[in-house]
């Protein structure tokens, strides 16, 4: 089929799919314009645009070395994208050793796909192909959110490149803080923002360079996302280890006096946070009780189920859980796994009805992921960044899924989960009022 829209119009390229109207908008808007946040909400299709755009771009003549910098375990999925939207484009995925990279770069390609850590160690290389030696008619950085620290290497290699377009990729602009959002836009326009205006500032200048479409507002046929959180109540023996940890732990913060560092507050946390998980003296785990009972529900009925842990190893994360739910034959996707496995999980848990349970580590299989062949979704464990939350969930609830997708976040009641959960709301209100609550188009 071909795209009857103007801005590609008389250029003849074939493409697998049509386009949803908001999508062709967005490639227009990228085409357009040299400076743009796409910050469509998770799902929307973001990689599909910016590679129709790309493709748009070199038949005009004016694409002709573009570089994706996307997190490591999403570049095979670009490159697996661009071969299905893009297959006229030449592509060099800048993967593997030292020289592999080294050679990678040195491809007569149209575009260039990187991990950010890879181009963090590549940006000092010499050369006309290395990556800081080039001008890029493009750079498309993919979840975005990982320049949100300014100073950091991966930040400061990315915005160091030379080029004529800027594109950031991301549904969760904002995180954490304001700078986490001042650091995207100085990727973005660099030199735009005025450090002193702060929030004024920001609403201005996301009005000019910000396009965000929510999943509510574009896909009237997306099924409805529904979120519960399910209070806990520790056992006798579960709370009184999660009590003891607690008084012996503000025991010896107290006792370090000057000596006391934030790292210390954050290892005490860290434990009571294990604790509500599984207790480490009895095993005992009122969450596991409740999820196991939750999970039988949802396989009787034939459906599917995410599991999210910021915890890999055992006794408290994902490895434990696999143990405990054993009857369920879950399949485990975490960092520890190589990456074929993972793709094989994978593709068996979305294809096979017999495997009905997923154990994610929040970090490896929180975004990037599509996953609609699951309905049900479970945080066994609270993060402090609800955009992380969101970008797991929406792994189910995306273009694709066809029936309602339900969201559970497990929460220990008297314990710092509590806390966590308070954090959580505070980010959200911060989140609505500055990134959704300006018009951008």
């Amino acid at each position: 089929m071909e795209f009857g829209r103007p801005v590609w119009h008389g250029f003849g390229l074939a493409w697998p799919d049509r386009l949803f109207p908001y999508q062709e908008t967005g490639v227009e808007r990228l085409i357009d314009e040299p400076c743009l946040l796409l910050a469509d909400e998770m799902g929307l299709g973001k990689t599909i645009q910016a590679i129709a755009a790309i493709r748009v771009l070199a038949a005009r003549g004016e694409a002709a070395a573009s570089l994706v910098v996307a997190p490591s375990g999403l570049v095979l999925q670009w490159r697996r994208q661009f071969r299905a939207w893009a297959p006229d484009l030449r592509l060099s995925t800048v993967v593997g050793s030292a020289s592999e990279r080294l050679r990678a770069w040195g491809a007569p390609a149209h575009v260039f796909i990187v991990g950010y850590e890879a181009l963090r160690s590549d940006i000092w290389l010499k050369g006309p192909s290395a990556p800081g030696a080039r001008r890029w008619d493009v750079v498309a950085i993919d979840e975005a959110q990982r320049i949100k620290t300014a100073d950091a290497g991966v930040a400061r290699a990315v915005k160091s490149l030379h080029r004529n377009r800027s594109w950031a990729l991301t549904g969760t602009p904002l995180e954490n803080r304001l700078d986490d959002l001042i650091s995207i836009l100085d990727f973005v326009a660099p030199g735009r923002f005025d450090p002193n205006a702060k929030a004024v500032g920001l609403r201005r200048l996301l009005a000019d360079v910000q396009l965000r479409r929510r999943r509510r507002d574009v896909l009237a046929d997306l099924p409805p996302k529904t979120s519960s959180t399910v209070s806990i109540v520790l056992g006798r023996r579960q709370r009184a280890v999660y009590e003891r940890a607690e008084t012996e732990g503000i025991v010896r913060l107290e006792a370090l006096g000057r000596d006391l560092r934030v790292t210390h507050v954050l290892e005490l946390i860290l434990r009571l946070k294990q604790i509500c998980n599984f207790c480490p003296e009895t095993g005992e785990s009122a969450k596991l009780a409740d999820l196991a009972d939750r999970l039988e529900a949802v396989c009787a009925g034939g459906e599917k189920s995410l599991v999210f842990s910021q915890f890999v190893a055992e006794p408290f994360g994902v490895h434990r859980l696999a143990r405990e739910l054993a009857r369920f034959e879950p399949l485990i996707f975490s960092g520890d796994v190589e990456a074929e496995a993972r793709a094989a999980r994978l593709a068996a848990f979305e294809r096979d009805d017999a495997r009905r349970v997923l154990l994610l580590s929040l970090k490896a299989g929180g975004v990037g992921l599509n996953l609609t062949s699951a309905s049900y979704v479970f945080h066994f464990d609270r993060w402090w960044n609800p955009a992380v939350e969101a970008q797991a969930e929406d792994r189910a609830h995306r273009i694709g899924q066809q029936r309602p997708v339900h969201t559970y976040a497990y929460l220990c009641e008297g314990t710092i989960e509590e806390r966590i959960g308070e954090i959580l709301t505070t980010k959200r209100v911060l989140f609505a009022d500055i990134v959704d609550g300006v018009e951008t188009q």
